[in-house]
């Protein structure tokens, strides 16, 4: 994907794609301190997304990053992260680009939902730009306990299942199956424990796999999450895109 120059200015939030080294090196060190408690965290698939960095313009402080990995087609979904943890043979039908949204993350200890709406209208600019039909990526859980996210794997069972057409398989050696999380969550508490990206991406009427994934070499849980560009609602669509304006 080409390094293209990408801003986008909203309240004291900025947005751009990453264009030196030194950009770079901030968005690895936020990483690094999210998934890491401050160990380095790069790999291979850096060289091939783009990475998007929000900036407070007040301060001038990095408060979020994610990178993007476009995918001319389904057919090419097994050069993605998300293709080493889940079996993805049914969307290498899926007709049409994708983006896939990886670590995702916000500084630590901070509560503005500004931040995720800058976020999310950047994402929004590079999708429209790059007529993208699918956004995916693997939505984390903190810690790797999945007692504590119960009723979030329950709600996310009975509503927001993948489709069966395009539904990811176990491939991972350590799962835990959504289903086994009992027929009774309590919603509230389940849409307490739901992370923030994970809840965006079901307002719009994003899907989950039917299981998690436990990652030991980040601590976290994730689920697989897709969604299909063409069944946002309306109405989001007008928001997103009059924050990406």
């Amino acid at each position: 994907m080409a390094q293209k120059d990408f801003l986008l200015d909203k309240g004291r939030y900025r947005a751009r794609v990453a264009r030196t080294d030194a950009e770079l090196a901030q968005c690895h060190a936020l990483r690094s301190a999210v998934f890491r408690g401050g160990a380095p965290d790069v790999d291979a698939f850096d060289e091939r997304c783009l990475h998007v960095m929000v900036h407070d313009g007040q301060t001038n402080g990095l408060v979020c990053c994610f990178r993007v990995m476009r995918l001319t087609s389904g057919a090419a979904i097994g050069q993605s992260y998300a293709a080493q943890f889940y079996a993805l043979d049914a969307l290498e039908h899926f007709d049409g680009p994708m983006f896939e949204m990886g670590r995702f993350c916000i500084v630590p200890h901070t509560s503005d939902p500004d931040i995720l709406r800058v976020a999310w209208g950047a994402m929004t600019r590079l999708v429209d730009e790059a007529e993208v039909k699918l956004l995916f990526g693997c939505s984390s859980f903190a810690g790797t306990r999945a007692e504590t996210y119960l009723d979030t794997f329950a709600l996310l069972q009975q509503r927001h299942l993948a489709p069966l057409r395009w539904r990811p398989r176990i491939k991972a050696p350590s799962v835990v199956r959504l289903g086994d999380s009992g027929p009774n969550p309590d919603p509230k508490r389940g849409m307490a424990n739901m992370p923030p990206l994970l809840r965006t991406y079901l307002m719009m009427g994003g899907w989950v796999s039917d299981h998690a994934v436990i990652d030991a070499d980040l601590g976290t849980l994730h689920v697989f999450t897709g969604l299909e560009i063409a069944a946002i609602p309306p109405a989001r669509k007008r928001l997103l895109r009059a924050v990406a304006g």
